[in-house]
């Protein structure tokens, strides 16, 4: 058993609530400015950009012994003070007695953060958007992503506690880098602030193509000759499409050739009903003279002519 345990035995969470309420109205007296981290109920951190920071902590094995401890002193309340500036986390936890934890914190490197910003560029709209976390999947996959995105990992982080705990990472220090995730909840611009960049700067090419949603148009992203027809209630045998520059010329119509009408029976009538007799004389007389009529008019003539050459 070391010698922090030996001298500094188990305090219950009721009481570290009540030395952590004592603190603060001490420094509240002296005219200090302080920011305790409030966590309402177990949940630390509820936002996309505080859950995010636990959930990085959390990633790697080097914190996994130490930051259990640190979430329960997050939540009674403990960690009475956390200011975090440019690089740099400064905080105040209430155990057996107030300690000081400094937590430094590298700079996102220029050529990691250009990166960054060019590989979500057009894909975020607004600050409002990026601050409140309503984020693309590739663009919270690409900031989230370890070893160049925008969270530290364990090497990037130093970190130092007034507390005899021998430790490489106490409980105090957990509690305050769990209270870092809890106060991205309300204010997620602190994050571009500790990693040394401007958030505005992923917002600059908005409008842009971003190269994580940047892929050949699909089929479903292209009106085709059936939707633009399907899209105006139109029904037509052969589409074209909506920019014919290069579409081939029409073939000029050629003229067809007449159609020939078939000629009805003689015997028939226009519906296939057989012609009566009465037509077929009426026909026929029209065709050729009637033999009777043709003597009849004969013997006329010969009686007239004979007429004539008797008078004379």
């Amino acid at each position: 058993m070391s010698y922090y345990f030996l001298s500094h035995p188990y305090i219950s969470i009721a009481e570290r609530r009540r030395n952590a309420e004592r603190e603060v109205a001490k420094l509240k007296k002296r005219g200090q400015s302080i920011a305790p981290v409030r966590i309402e109920d177990r949940t630390i951190a509820k936002s996309f950009w505080g859950q995010a920071w636990c959930a990085n902590l959390e990633r790697y094995s080097d914190y996994e012994n130490r930051l259990p401890r640190g979430r329960s002193y997050v939540r009674n309340g403990s960690v009475v003070d956390l200011q975090i500036g440019k690089g740099e986390v400064a905080a105040m936890v209430a155990g057996s007695e107030l300690y000081k934890i400094n937590v430094s914190i590298a700079p996102v490197a220029k050529a990691r953060w250009k990166c960054i910003c060019r590989d979500c560029a057009g894909s975020i709209d607004s600050l409002v958007e990026l601050l409140q976390g309503r984020l693309a999947k590739g663009v919270m996959d690409r900031v989230c992503r370890e070893g160049d995105g925008l969270f530290p990992s364990p090497g990037e982080i130093e970190f130092a506690c007034s507390c005899p705990d021998w430790a490489d990472m106490c409980k105090h220090v957990s509690a305050v880098l769990y209270g870092v995730g809890a106060r991205l909840d309300a204010k997620p611009q602190l994050l571009f602030v500790l990693r040394g960049v401007d958030e505005n700067e992923l917002i600059a090419n908005a409008g842009r193509d971003s190269p994580l949603s940047r892929a050949p148009p699909g089929a479903a992203k292209v009106l085709n000759d059936t939707d633009v027809v399907a899209l105006f209630g139109l029904e037509m045998a052969n589409t074209v499409g909506l920019d014919d520059t290069n579409a081939p010329k029409p073939k000029e119509l050629k003229r067809s050739k007449p159609v020939k009408r078939s000629k009805l029976p003689r015997n028939d009538k226009v519906g296939g009903a057989p012609a009566s007799s009465q037509d077929n004389a009426s026909r026929g007389s029209r065709g050729r003279p009637d033999p009777k009529s043709v003597s009849l008019v004969l013997a006329r003539k010969r009686r007239a002519n004979r007429r004539a050459h008797g008078a004379a």
